[in-house]
């Protein structure tokens, strides 16, 4: 029996205004992929997302486009935007900067993260006058203002982080100084981030921790993506997605169906916060969206 039937799918209608989602963008590199973020952010907005967030380059290599697109955002929709900002190749006095020039133009959500090395770089290292990692950053951007802060977790333990304790520790460190949520890094294994949820709050870790969900277009993509950042593919998800390397839609089919029976098991658990990492695209995240129970809210 499936796990969609009609009385889960009742309660979930039912439910669906507790929900909470968001959306994760990033800034696009040309014209025609400029045209497309618009599109995803037009299709998506009717959703009513508690916030949406544009990333931030290795080394603050978008800075001024991570701006804009947030500055844009805010300026030409009724969304929320949240502008990530990293400790990367930057003093305390260029980002305490950056986070000025948000407030004055209105911006009151940062995602606030230590940030991946420059490019050609393999090792973080903080900038001699920088903040030296995401929990300084968090302290400093509460000392320029009231800033609803999110910051990153890790249910597969960050690859820089000495143990699996000492990365939850840093959690906790993050969320004194002064962040209201964390955003979990993408995962597949359901069970692995209730196991971190729970260590956590046990931790003192008393603010929500969000999943971080992300639709896979391009099995191959993950793959790389998972190896960068410490996130683990299981093997079933290698069988799903077999021989359609040259079959977008049915890989389309699949990539919802996972991620919808992923956010089904997180909810029957009592998660009511999702985090879409979108890759700039509307659909899929549009559809698992709709499976939750979201219905699209008209303007006006």
């Amino acid at each position: 029996m499936t796990s969609w039937q009609p009385s889960a799918l009742d309660a979930f209608a039912a439910d669906a205004h507790r929900l909470a989602v968001s959306f994760e963008f990033f800034p696009p590199r040309t014209p025609e992929t400029e045209a497309a973020l618009w599109k995803t952010v037009e299709r998506l907005a009717p959703l009513r997302p508690r916030f949406v967030s544009v990333t931030y380059g290795a080394g603050g290599s978008t800075r001024a486009r991570t701006h804009a697109i947030v500055k844009r955002i805010k300026d030409e929709t009724a969304l929320t935007p949240a502008a990530h900002l990293t400790c990367v190749a930057a003093s305390r006095d260029e980002v305490d900067q950056v986070a000025r020039d948000y407030w004055a133009a209105g911006i009151r959500h940062i995602v606030a993260l230590r940030g991946d090395p420059p490019q050609g770089e393999t090792r973080y290292a903080p900038h001699p006058q920088g903040y030296r990692d995401a929990a300084a950053l968090v302290a400093g951007l509460k000392r320029v203002a009231d800033f609803d802060i999110a910051v990153a977790a890790y249910p597969e333990t960050h690859p820089d982080a000495l143990s699996a304790q000492a990365d939850l520790d840093n959690l906790k460190r993050k969320i004194d100084a002064g962040a209201g949520r964390a955003i979990s890094q993408f995962f597949f294994d359901v069970e692995l981030f209730l196991r971190f949820r729970d260590r956590a709050h046990a931790a003192g870790v008393a603010v929500p921790i969000v999943p971080g969900i992300l639709p896979v277009t391009n099995y191959a993509q993950v793959v790389k993506f998972s190896a960068q950042c410490g996130a683990g593919v299981p093997p079933w998800m290698a069988r799903l997605f077999e021989g359609l390397d040259g079959d977008p839609e049915t890989r389309k089919l699949v990539a919802a169906t996972v991620a919808s029976e992923q956010c089904r098991r997180l909810r029957v658990e009592g998660c009511r916060d999702f985090h879409f990492y979108t890759l700039n695209r509307a659909d899929l995240s549009y559809a698992i969206c709709h499976m939750l129970g979201l219905r699209p809210v008209k303007a006006g």
